[in-house]
């Protein structure tokens, strides 16, 4: 019928949206060392989100540099690729950058890109750097040993320079190699040139008279101060009887690039000079205006939230807490975990808890079959220790002391079930066991360093071509 109007369209439903989940708390970790890792891993499970800042893209795996420095162990053995903890970790999210500043009352970071982020909780845990103490010309003529690039370097330059010494005209002698620093790492680093030198060096530069490189220790006052009196006696002895001169007693008055001048007024000549004492936050931590003491660490609480700014913390070495707390990685892990619940804590409207540092011992490896170590007594390991009745037992609290080859075996399992991912396990074990190993420590196997290649200039290339 004409003129008739079409029946009216019903109004178009609008789409419906789906519900919008509610936003979770953002935790911001800076730094993928012992402390962050172990924070971002205990907060797997938990209804947050976690961004982990790192200016590399690796972890690295710092108390066994000192065997990629001396051809033990491959660089990639002690790094672990930081995004591979996304795959067991969905609410992880890694951004490679660079902290610049942190601003408390917007909560929220700058990065060296600038790009901000906000957070709901921060944790510092960069860790520190080599400290040089303002010594001359330790930062310009020596190698320090605290990152992986540090440690390839100290590989390369030593293959480097062994290979000029069996050049030389004058060979009657080979490298001398100074170690400053009679802690942990001055003492393994000693004890792993050693290795190196008699695992087949001395056959494999016949060129050479002797040993292939000389080996002095350089401490200011005892080795291994951390440890009891008969633990640092049977390391000295230990070293000495692997060839390694201790010189005791005297500090580092300068470094020179063929020398080492010392407090007594001594020189050591040296080929290879290694600086292997004393860490330092880094130098921009001064620019996050945070309370820092006289060494620029962090100053935190008890709970170790950074004082005066909540829900901002800070762990591991760059962190100074009342407790006092060893620069070790025991304390960065459990410190680490400590932060990850407290921020649950404060996130359910808790109030925080004083971090207990649970001190599980102390290890150090002089060479094969050797190493020392300390063991807390059977009434304080975990589970046995809260039974306040066994702490009353002096027996019970002694301490275990370990040496020879079973705290060689104890040192060798911890180490190698701390890394990271089953890989780097693998490879670890099979490169100590080859270093360390029944009968094969005496094949020349080190991991060589990457040596210049022999080329001749363009001006070589030319004479050579050019007839006379």
């Amino acid at each position: 019928m004409t003129g008739a109007k079409a029946p009216a369209k019903a109004p178009a439903k609008a789409p419906s949206k789906a519900p919008t989940k509610p936003a979770v708390p953002h935790v911001v970790i800076v730094g993928g060392g012992f402390a962050g890792i172990s924070a971002a891993r205990a907060l797997r499970k938990a209804p947050v989100r976690v961004t982990l800042i790192d200016r590399r893209v690796y972890n690295t795996f710092q108390p066994l540099l000192y065997q990629v420095a001396t051809g033990g162990l491959n660089p990639g053995d002690v790094t672990h690729f930081l995004r591979s903890l996304r795959v067991h970790q969905p609410n992880l999210d890694i951004v490679h950058e660079h902290l610049m500043e942190i601003d408390p009352d917007a909560r929220t970071i700058r990065l060296l890109d600038g790009q901000e982020i906000a957070y709901d909780y921060v944790l510092l845990a960069n860790g520190v750097t080599t400290a040089f103490h303002g010594t001359p010309g330790a930062k310009e003529n020596s190698f320090a040993v605290y990152s992986r690039s540090q440690a390839i370097a100290i590989r390369d330059t030593l293959f480097t320079r062994l290979e000029k010494a069996a050049a030389a005209p004058d060979r009657s002698k080979g490298l001398s190699v100074v170690v400053i620093g009679g802690g942990p790492t001055g003492v393994e680093m000693a004890g792993a040139l050693a290795e190196l030198r008699d695992q087949g060096l001395e056959p494999a530069y016949p060129e050479l008279e002797g040993d292939a490189f000389r080996i002095t220790l350089v401490q200011r006052s005892e080795i291994l101060k951390p440890f009891v009196p008969k633990l640092r006696a049977y390391a000295a002895e230990q070293l000495r009887r692997r060839g390694v001169e201790l010189r005791l007693g005297s500090g580092v008055d300068e470094v020179c690039p063929d020398s080492v001048r010392l407090s007594d007024g001594s020189v050591l000549p040296s080929d290879l000079t290694i600086w292997a004492t004393g860490v330092a936050p880094h130098e921009e931590v001064r620019e996050w205006s945070l309370p820092l003491d006289e060494g620029d660490r962090i100053r935190v609480g008890e709970d170790l939230q950074v004082v005066g700014m909540p829900g901002v913390f800070a762990a591991g070495d760059v962190a100074i807490a009342p407790q006092d707390l060893p620069q070790l990685a025991q304390p960065a892990i459990q410190g680490g975990a400590h932060v990850a619940r407290q921020i649950l804590h404060l996130i359910a409207g808790e109030p925080t808890e004083r971090f207990e540092y649970y001190d599980k011992g102390q290890l150090a490896i002089i060479g094969r079959m050797s190493a020392i170590g300390e063991l807390p007594g059977i009434a304080m390991l975990p589970g046995i220790r809260r039974l306040g009745i066994l702490k009353k037992v002096p027996p019970l609290r002694k301490l275990i002391a370990l040496t020879g080859p079973f705290a060689w075996a104890v040192w060798l399992f911890v180490h190698i079930t701390s890394l990271l991912g089953p890989r780097n396990k693998f490879t670890v074990m099979v490169g100590l066991l080859v270093r360390y190993g029944f009968r094969l420590h005496r094949a020349p196997v080190p991991i060589v360093g990457d040596v210049p290649a022999i080329r001749p200039s363009r001006a070589q290339r030319r004479s050579r071509a050019t007839p006379s």
